[in-house]
């Protein structure tokens, strides 16, 4: 998966900056980015805090840790129904 320039807490300061009163036009100026990109940041983490970027990490790692299991989970009741001969 592709890593992003900036990170979670760069992008809330961002917004922060924005929101403070700097244009728009500003900000991605000098941080390097389009407009289109900062609206898009700003809709994925427009309200947040830097503290609940924490959060929202652990349960993406979490969630992703569950995938994996219901995955196994799942492939183990293949080869169990194959063995079988259930179809």
């Amino acid at each position: 998966m592709r890593k992003g320039r900036f990170t979670k807490a760069q992008i809330i300061g961002m917004i922060k900056e924005q929101e403070a009163g700097m244009p728009t036009v500003e900000v991605c100026r000098k941080h390097g980015l389009s407009q289109g990109t900062f609206y898009e940041y700003k809709s994925k983490c427009g309200g947040m805090e830097v503290s609940d970027v924490a959060k929202v990490r652990s349960l993406e790692d979490e969630n992703a840790g569950l995938k994996r299991l219901l995955a196994d989970t799942m492939l183990d009741n293949v080869v169990l129904k194959d063995l079988l001969g259930e179809s």
